[in-house]
């Protein structure tokens, strides 16, 4: 079956974003930058540093602007306490195990974000393909991410799922051709859906999300069967 299941990171697997607006806070603070939780979920949440900088630290020569979210990135990392996981996803990485799906994290977050995330989760060994958007040539809001990963996972987009918390990355999946669950860590409903999400879920117990993913099983299956 060539079907997987990509999650964004932040926001979506954990919910970090919190964390990740104070270090924001912290290193545009001194350039004079006031930076409230309706900004961050409008402009910051999702967008890759580029992206960022161009937004806010313009007035910066660029490898000030890249030491600068540099310096965020390494605050938000040294703040990182233990972590917990959005309710049920360790229940649906043990799902997929018995589905036999593949999966991927899509983020636009550094690698060393990423891994470090990842391993305070417990979720290392179990999420093994990781697509970092500043890495390529393209990050999210462009779909080429997720095209990655599916590429990686030898998944096809009809059959597969993303999920995500940010505006960016719903568009980002929906281009890719994906199906989207919306996470309503920061956003609502009503905004994901509007972004291109199926539906949106607070959390992943939300039966509706096996029952999109059966859905998409059981078209590829069909398809194969015709083949």
């Amino acid at each position: 079956m060539k079907a997987a299941l990509l999650f964004d990171l932040d926001g979506t697997l954990v919910d970090s974003d919190a964390e990740h607006l104070i270090a924001f806070q912290r290193v545009f603070a001194p350039h004079g930058i006031a930076l409230d939780r309706s900004e961050y979920a409008a402009n910051i949440m999702g967008a890759p540093n580029e992206m960022i900088a161009r937004r806010y630290l313009s007035h910066l020569p660029p490898h000030q602007q890249a030491a600068t979210l540099d310096v965020k990135e390494a605050a938000y990392r040294d703040a990182l306490g233990e972590l917990e996981p959005i309710v049920g996803a360790l229940a649906l990485l043990d799902y997929a195990d018995r589905r036999g799906l593949k999966r991927a994290v899509v983020t636009n977050a550094p690698r060393a974000n990423a891994e470090k995330v990842l391993a305070a989760l417990g979720f290392g060994q179990r999420l093994p393909i990781l697509v970092i958007g500043g890495e390529l040539q393209r990050s999210k809001p462009d779909p080429l991410p997720y095209l990655t990963a599916l590429e990686r996972t030898g998944a096809l987009a009809a059959h597969s799922l993303a999920f995500e918390d940010s505006l960016s990355g719903v568009r980002a999946a929906t281009a890719a051709g994906l199906a989207v669950v919306g996470m309503t860590t920061t956003l609502d409903s009503r905004t994901l859906i509007e972004a291109g999400a199926r539906f949106a879920a607070s959390n992943f117990t939300d039966p509706r999300i096996f029952e999109l993913i059966e859905t998409r099983l059981s078209s590829g299956a069909e398809e194969g069967a015709k083949a």
